[in-house]
């Protein structure tokens, strides 16, 4: 029956012959459908502060100053491996002797250019490294703030629901003073605004939840932020979003590089070991007699040829390939997991909007008016509005899962930060036409 009651008020609703007016109890349901379908802000008016924000947290000074120490690590190993040696000798005997040499050891395996490409891709490394965390970490940061609104939306709206009840329950008062509602009735609208109270109070334990949880993250619970519900993707080239697993994703750029310097660390241990010649200068001044003297050093692999030290450094090459490829595998699930996800989510989240947000509202009216003229009974009117609510968290619930879904992916394959900049750098044009 409650079915039918609905389905008679969406089309009286569609055809425009309900009246909005005498909304008792059922109005809440307008301000909370308008939360949702307001259109989305553009980026520029939270995401820089956001931004600002994120970037004074210590975890991510700490990765800035990771980031300058690996430049200093370049230009360390950019370098010359070997300083002049100065000798400088007198001995006191029958004739008075002095020394000087100086000496230099050649980089004959040029080990200053092995140490430079060493320190190139390590520096190559942390940088993909601390973007992939960054996104990471702005996506938790998001997705914590996504629910706290989420939280928000909700217990805005049991608020107006419990305002809502009390409101019923004083017209079932009146109307039980009049005869035109029975007892047994009065009390399923005070059984009501009991559950519409428990419920807030339920919802606000969860609210409190959100706010700590995006205080853990900020250390503080007010951040700015708007819905951005509409910009949400699957694949779209024109604003750095990638659902292919590519060597070039942000996340598997770490590890691919990794590969590359397991592949190179032979050629550093080559560099390492390489018999480095050193040439010697000296003059040396006995009594009345002058000396110069040349000379040539070469060390000797006799004791140790290090072949162990190349075969270990070529096996890491191997590591580092699988290793790779397990990060491949994990990603390529990811994004797997996505795309036959984020596209389902999207398709029900936009029949929610056309069948939820066109009508509801004006269902909720015409049920007030329909209780209060007596035309539908009280059990009928509670179960009615209990599917409107379920209807409308239905859809805070999907709002969250696409959120949910996207930040994931974005987050986890390291493209989130590159998008939300790239974001701010869009034409307003380009942003509304999306």
């Amino acid at each position: 029956m409650q079915k039918s009651i609905i389905a008679a008020l969406l089309l009286a609703s569609c055809s425009g012959s309900v009246v909005h007016a005498l909304p008792s109890g059922a109005q809440s349901f307008a301000p909370a459908l308008a939360q949702i379908n307001n259109s989305t802000p553009p980026f520029q008016a939270w995401l820089p502060e956001l931004l600002q924000q994120f970037n004074q947290l210590p975890q991510i000074k700490a990765q800035q100053a990771k980031l300058k120490q690996a430049e200093l690590m370049m230009l360390a190993a950019d370098n010359a491996v070997y300083n002049p040696a100065l000798d400088v000798s007198y001995e006191d005997g029958v004739d008075q002797t002095y020394g000087i040499g100086i000496s230099q050891t050649l980089d004959w395996g040029d080990k200053r250019g092995a140490a430079t490409r060493t320190a190139m891709l390590q520096a190559e490394i942390l940088r993909s490294d601390v973007a992939l965390s960054r996104s990471q970490a702005l996506a938790e940061l998001l997705l914590a703030i996504v629910e706290q609104r989420r939280q928000g939306k909700i217990l805005h709206f049991q608020m107006q629901q419990l305002d809502a009840a009390q409101r019923q329950l004083t017209i079932a008062k009146q109307q039980l003073q009049a005869g035109l509602l029975s007892q047994a009735e009065h009390q399923l609208i005070q059984l009501e605004l009991a559950s519409r109270a428990a419920e807030h109070a339920m919802v606000e334990q969860e609210a409190i939840a959100a706010d700590a949880k995006v205080l853990m993250l900020m250390g503080t619970a007010s951040v700015a932020f708007n819905d951005f519900i509409t910009a949400l993707s699957v694949d779209d080239s024109r604003y750095v979003i990638r659902s292919e697993v590519t060597p070039e994703l942000p996340a598997l750029k770490g590890a691919y590089q990794q590969v590359l310097l397991a592949k190179w660390a032979t050629e550093q241990v080559k560099a390492d070991t390489a018999a480095d010649p050193t040439i010697s200068f000296g003059a040396e001044r006995e009594g009345d007699d002058n000396k110069f003297t040349l000379g040539l050093s070469v060390p000797l692999h006799l004791r140790n040829n290090y072949r162990d030290t190349h075969a270990v450094a070529s096996s890491e090459v191997a590591v580092a390939e699988q290793n790779y490829l397990a990060q491949v595998r994990v990603i390529s699930q990811q994004q797997q997991l996505f795309q036959l996800s984020f596209p389902r989510l999207q398709q029900r989240y936009e029949q929610w909007r056309q069948l939820v947000l066109s009508s509801s509202a004006g269902i909720a009216d015409a049920l007030g008016q329909q209780w209060q003229a007596g035309d539908i009974s009280t059990s009928d009117y509670l179960q009615s509005q209990r599917q409107l609510a379920s209807s409308y968290l239905a859809g805070l619930s999907l709002e969250s899962a696409l959120y949910q879904a996207w930040l994931d992916w974005m987050g986890a394959s390291g493209q989130l930060e590159h998008y939300l900049t790239a974001q701010l750098s869009l034409p307003a044009h380009a942003k509304a036409s999306k």
